[in-house]
């Protein structure tokens, strides 16, 4: 497991979410000793408002300064010292998110940010980084949380057999493996190809994908959960006690040139716990 520039890379802005998704980051990081970089951005357009001179030095600017600061300093409390980087940036956020991500292990967001719409599943900015980030993204959201005493579920992972899914898998083993827990892998045959054999050709490509793992974490407990489900449904009650949920960004299923397929954007609107996204290199 090699460790990027970045490491783990947590976009932050002050909110409750992205707080949660700090906390989230920070875990991870310290679990894959790798360094934890904190990103607070500001818009070209709030750079340019902000004041070159007088005592203030830049309103917005000092603003932005001290969102950063306060969750550095979190981080660094959590992680210890050396171990938590800053990362200042003029632009929109989920821009600046993907730019860095080839230089990152994964990037991490919080579920809605500070402009969160009333009644919104999912914020701008998580989506935009689901879609265009390179490698992983997770978005916390859901039932995850570090109190004492809390028991973590299995990491659940869907598969099909795609370039994305095999990603997925990837991403959701190391994950299961870290953290001490069982991979539930869910095959929901239901959006199986309609020729002929097709279910059978997913399931067969299901398990040699699963093959491939359990070869390569033998003290890993893989669970097979093989289904006429539509994959929506399997996925969502597998999450229901899961720690995180994996998907791929796009399926089988999905249309040439989109960059997140209906279950994986289902999954980010609706998912019980934290959900990985995953786009293959």
């Amino acid at each position: 497991m090699t460790s990027t520039s970045h490491g783990v890379l947590v976009g932050c802005d002050g909110s409750p979410d992205s707080e949660r998704a700090l906390l989230w980051a920070a875990r991870e990081a310290r679990r894959r000793g790798t360094v934890l970089t904190v990103c607070h951005a500001c818009t070209p357009e709030e750079a340019e408002e902000a004041p070159s001179d007088g005592p203030a030095s830049g309103q917005v600017q000092v603003a932005g300064d001290q969102c950063l600061a306060e969750a550095l300093r979190f981080a660094q409390g959590l992680m210890g010292p050396g171990q938590a980087r800053p990362l200042q940036a003029v632009g929109p956020a989920a821009h600046v998110l993907c730019e860095h991500s080839p230089d990152a292990d994964m990037v991490v967001v919080g579920q809605r940010g500070r402009d969160r719409l009333p009644g919104s599943l999912l914020g701008s900015t998580g989506q935009q980084v689901c879609a265009h980030a390179r490698g992983r993204v997770v978005v916390v959201r859901g039932h995850w949380h570090p109190a004492a005493g809390y028991m973590p579920g299995p990491v659940v992972v869907g598969a099909d057999g795609s370039a994305a899914s095999r990603a997925a898998i990837a991403f959701a083993a190391e994950e299961a493996a870290l953290a001490g827990v069982p991979l539930q892998a869910v095959c929901a045959l239901a959006d199986s190809p309609g020729s002929l054999g097709g279910s059978g050709r997913m399931q067969e490509a299901f398990d040699r994908d699963l093959a491939r793992w359990e070869k390569e974490y033998p003290e890993l407990t893989i669970l097979r959960q093989v289904t006429f489900s539509p994959p929506r449904t399997a996925l969502l009650e597998a999450a229901s006690a899961a720690q995180l949920l994996v998907v791929g960004g796009r399926g089988r299923g999905g249309l040439e040139g989109m960059l997140l397929g209906s279950v994986s954007q289902a999954m980010l609107h609706h998912a019980p716990c934290p959900v990985g996204v995953v786009h293959p290199q």
